[in-house]
C-alpha cells in the first residue's frame, strides 16, 4: 500500500519535479537549463518545486542558512578572488550576505557566514554559473565532490538531502554546460521548454488571485532562506524507500550489452570529440536503476536505457570541429565534413546512436 502510494505521488509530477526526485534518490546533482530570458521564471518554478514539492530549504544566491541575517560576512583568505569588472563578474554566486555582491576587491565566492549557527542549504540554485569565473567553478566542484565547504573558521558538512542545480540560459539543451570537470560531474541534465510552462509558479498565481505574472515578488526573495510552509508531497521517507528499491532492480545481461553497445558507439561516432568518460557510463547505469522504480517496475527495459541516454550524455558530449574531424586524416574534403556536421548538436548524436543499436527483444 505505501508502494502505491508513492507511485501515485509520483505519476503526478511534472518533468522539472521528476529530474529533481532522480537526483535526490540517487543523492546526485543535476543541470537544468532553459532557453534565453526564461531563467527568472524557471528559477521561480524550481524555489516551489523545492519547498512544496519536496520540503527543502533553497538559496537561489547564497549557500549557508545563518539563523541570523545581520552576522558580518568575513573577508576570505582564499587564494581565488572574483575582481570588480564592467561585465560584472565579480557578483558572488554563493555568498549569503547580498549587500556583500558588489563588495570592493571581492570575497571568496563559495566563503559565507561561519557562526556555528550556518547551515548548508538542503537545495542550492546556482543562476548562469557557466559565466562565472573558473575558480568559482572549481570550488563548486569541490564541494559536491567532498560535500563540504571550508569558511574561514569553520568547515560546514552538506546535509544529507543536498542538491545543487545550475540554472543556465543556452539555445539548447546539448548547448548548456559549466567548466569541463565540473560538468562531468552532474549526474543528468534537463532542458525545459518554456511552451511546457510552470505548473507550480501558476498554481501559486491562482491561488493568490493574480492574472498576472508573479516572478518578480518571487525573486525578491531569491536571496534568502527559504523554508517549506506545509507538508511536503514527496516526503524524506518516499525518497529513502525509492532509492532503496532502486539499489533491488534486475538488469538482465542483454539490456547491460544493449547499454554498452550504446556506450562504444557514442565513444565511435564522427561527430563526438574527447570521447565518453567514464563517470558519465557510470552514472548511465546507476540513472537506469533509479528510473525503473519510477515506472513500477524491478527490472531495467530497453526503453528505460533509451530515456537514461538521453539525460546523462546531453550535457556531456561535445561535438568536434570539422577540422579535427577523423575522416579528415583519411583524406576527406574539409567541405564535405563541414556539411555533414552543420547542424548537429548532442541531441542528433544521441538519437543517431539509438537508430544504430538495436535494442534488445
Amino acid at each position: 500500500m505505501a508502494d502505491e502510494t508513492i507511485f501515485d505521488k509520483v505519476s503526478d509530477l511534472t518533468d522539472l519535479e521528476l529530474a529533481v526526485l532522480l537526483c535526490l534518490v540517487s543523492r546526485e546533482h543535476c543541470l537544468i537549463s532553459t532557453s534565453p530570458g526564461d531563467a527568472n521564471d524557471l528559477i521561480s518554478e524550481l524555489q516551489l518545486i523545492a519547498t512544496n514539492t519536496f520540503g527543502l530549504h533553497y538559496f537561489a544566491a547564497a549557500l549557508l542558512l545563518p539563523k541570523h541575517q545581520n552576522v558580518a560576512t568575513p573577508r576570505s583568505i582564499s587564494p581565488y578572488q572574483t575582481r570588480t569588472s564592467s561585465a560584472g563578474a565579480s557578483e558572488s554566486y554563493f555568498v549569503a550576505n547580498p549587500a556583500s555582491h558588489h563588495r570592493p576587491g571581492g570575497i571568496s565566492p563559495l566563503t559565507s557566514i561561519s557562526a556555528p549557527s550556518s547551515q548548508i542549504a538542503n537545495c542550492v540554485l546556482a543562476r548562469n554559473l557557466d559565466l562565472a569565473p573558473q575558480a568559482v567553478q572549481i570550488q563548486a566542484l569541490e564541494l559536491l565532490r567532498t560535500r563540504r565547504i571550508f569558511t574561514r573558521t569553520s568547515v560546514q558538512a552538506a546535509p544529507k538531502q543536498f542538491i545543487f542545480i545550475p540554472v543556465l540560459e543556452a539555445t539548447s539543451g546539448g548547448a548548456a554546460r559549466v567548466t569541463k570537470h565540473l560538468n562531468d560531474f552532474f549526474f543528468i541534465a534537463h532542458w525545459h521548454d518554456p511552451d511546457d510552462g510552470y505548473v507550480n509558479l501558476e498554481e501559486k498565481e491562482d491561488e493568490d488571485g493574480s492574472d498576472t505574472a508573479s516572478t518578480s515578488s518571487v525573486l525578491r526573495r531569491a536571496n534568502f532562506a527559504s523554508a517549506p510552509s506545509q507538508e511536503a508531497l514527496i516526503t524524506e521517507g518516499d525518497i529513502s524507500h525509492l532509492a532503496k528499491l532502486s539499489q533491488q532492480v534486475e538488469v538482465d545481461i542483454e539490456v547491460i550489452r544493449y547499454q554498452m553497445n550504446i556506450v562504444s558507439f557514442l565513444r565511435m561516432h564522427r561527430a563526438v570529440a574527447d570521447g565518453i568518460s567514464p563517470t558519465a557510463t557510470k552514472h548511465f547505469g546507476q540513472l537506469m536503476r533509479c528510473l525503473a522504480p519510477l515506472h513500477h517496475t524491478d527490472f531495467v527495459t530497453p526503453a528505460l536505457v533509451g530515456l537514461a541516454v538521453r539525460k546523462v550524455y546531453l550535457h556531456r558530449i561535445r561535438i568536434t570541429s570539422p577540422e579535427k574531424e577523423r575522416s579528415m586524416h583519411w583524406g576527406s574534403k574539409l567541405d564535405a565534413v563541414q556539411a555533414l556536421l552543420e547542424g548537429i548538436g548532442p541531441e542528433e548524436v544521441i538519437e543517431d546512436v539509438l537508430e544504430m543499436v538495436t535494442a534488445p527483444l
